[in-house]
């Protein structure tokens, strides 16, 4: 019975944080379907570069973010943080929908883009810091399993909210429709409802017990710890902590210069990989360029439109089943599992792609790629992100590889138009099929097992000389 209320309230505080994947997923995504309404409404259908400005400005907000998140972590809490994320994403929210002024929308999406990349280093980060080392890869991959269903969320509430559009509507009709005028406002204030949700449970959780024991509240940290896991718990991991503390002192300043001291070169190196490769291995342009890349395989935009559907459930499904497998298989071996699997579907897509194959086996390999990225390469990431870096330094460390993986995806979302223009669909997916390989060679090389290991095991293991 009291294991029973212990293991509620890890996965109570673990679901709370993990709120800001879904925000994260649900704004990520929700521009894309009020796209054609406020481009009408702010008349900047007709301008490519302010079209680019409107889907950029939060993606800078969230390179900044990142940024600034794991120092603020390290020296005020990962709590205040979770709580600032939340006030971000809920006053974007409610500002985006009320702003008739296009500078004003683009402050509002910035906003919301710094709420996107502090929730994103922090989340996996806070619930790694207080789960058991047992339960930390399903529990980290909670994360994950929001943002599919924050995007999903988004892909839904934008089906639910615009009017079906007639064939002979011009776009001045468009612009005078309720699409044009409220539609797409809503759209983005329904993310205000989880938004305040967020925020108000976010100070019903404890802070992390890591960052409280190594800032002088021990005694703080005891008491949470003991509700995470028991006394003996408790107490052997506070002592755990105390020990890598102590091994480490020369270490204790952390930041920034102590991050990219040779010490930590060589992990540091991985996480930026893993960040990277997450991106690069190009499964989320299938999100950002369904359109295009159904339409070559010669579907209408109606059927395009039902196909994004099902690329999203099969994300939710196939995550779910990562938090059964992340404990289980372990994090290395998914994350093989996952760029070979993808590289060998990319390049069959391209093969399909070269000799003109079309219909509905084009949409089976499409979703197998989905599948195969949402059980491995999607929150495996964000596991081993949240556990391979020393409790001194984990903060900024997360936040430097979060910086790298927005970086990833800004250079992949701006690449493929250009890949696809010179190279071709089949061309494309070729190129992404190389870099799995390369991947793939990385972490058989490099990478280490992590499951099963506390956060203590894991330091002294990857830093002991």
């Amino acid at each position: 019975m009291i294991m029973e209320h212990i293991h509620k309230f890890t996965y109570f505080i673990c679901m709370v944080s993990a709120m800001g994947g879904l925000l994260f997923g649900y704004d990520w995504v929700v521009i894309g379907g009020a796209k054609p309404f406020y481009e009408l409404f702010f008349g900047i259908e007709t301008s490519p570069a302010m079209q680019g400005v409107a889907m950029s400005t939060a993606l800078v907000g969230c390179l900044i973010g990142a940024m600034v998140a794991g120092a603020l972590a390290d020296r005020y809490g990962r709590k205040p943080l979770l709580i600032t994320a939340a006030v971000l994403f809920t006053v974007s929210a409610v500002a985006t929908g009320c702003f008739n002024d296009f500078t004003l929308f683009n402050v509002a999406r910035f906003v919301g883009g710094i709420g996107i990349g502090v929730a994103s280093a922090l989340s996996p980060m806070y619930i790694a810091e207080i789960s058991p080392s047992d339960m930390r890869g399903r529990l980290v991959s909670l994360n994950q399993m929001t943002i599919v269903i924050g995007i999903l969320g988004a892909q839904v509430v934008n089906w639910l909210l615009a009017d079906e559009v007639p064939a002979t509507f011009t776009n001045s009709d468009i612009l005078d429709s309720w699409n044009g005028q409220r539609g797409w406002r809503w759209m983005f204030w329904a993310e205000a409802v989880p938004a305040a949700l967020f925020l108000i449970l976010a100070f019903f959780i404890p802070e992390s017990p890591r960052w409280q024991a190594l800032n002088g509240r021990e005694t703080s940290a005891l008491k949470t710890l003991t509700r995470v896991g028991g006394e003996e718990y408790a107490k052997a991991e506070l002592s755990n902590i105390r020990a890598t503390a102590l091994a480490n002192d020369t270490e204790t300043k952390g930041g920034l210069r102590a991050l990219f001291s040779r010490r930590f070169a060589a992990v540091l190196t991985l996480g930026i990989i893993v960040a990277v490769f997450q991106q690069w291995c190009g499964t989320n342009v299938i999100f950002n360029y369904a359109q295009e890349i159904f339409a070559a395989a010669g579907y209408s935009v109606g059927d395009v439109l039902f196909n994004i559907v099902i690329t999203g459930v099969a994300n939710v499904i196939f995550t779910v089943v990562a938090l059964y497998v992340v404990d289980r298989w372990g994090r290395r071996s998914l994350m093989l599992f996952g760029a070979g699997g993808l590289g060998i579907i990319y390049l069959t897509l391209g093969a399909c792609y070269y000799a003109g194959v079309t219909g509905f086996f084009m949409v089976v390999l499409v979703v197998a790629a989905i599948a195969c990225y949402a059980m491995t390469l999607g929150p495996v990431t964000w596991v081993l992100l949240s556990e391979i870096f020393p409790n001194r330094v984990r903060g900024v460390a997360m936040a430097t590889c979060t910086f790298a993986l927005w970086t990833g995806c800004t250079t992949l979302t701006y690449s493929f138009p250009t890949l696809n223009a010179t190279l071709g669909s089949s061309g494309t997916f070729w190129v992404y099929a190389v870099i799995c390989a390369l991947g793939f060679t990385f972490f058989y090389l490099r990478l280490p097992e992590t499951k099963g290991k506390s956060l203590e095991e894991l330091e002294t293991n990857l830093f002991e000389k």
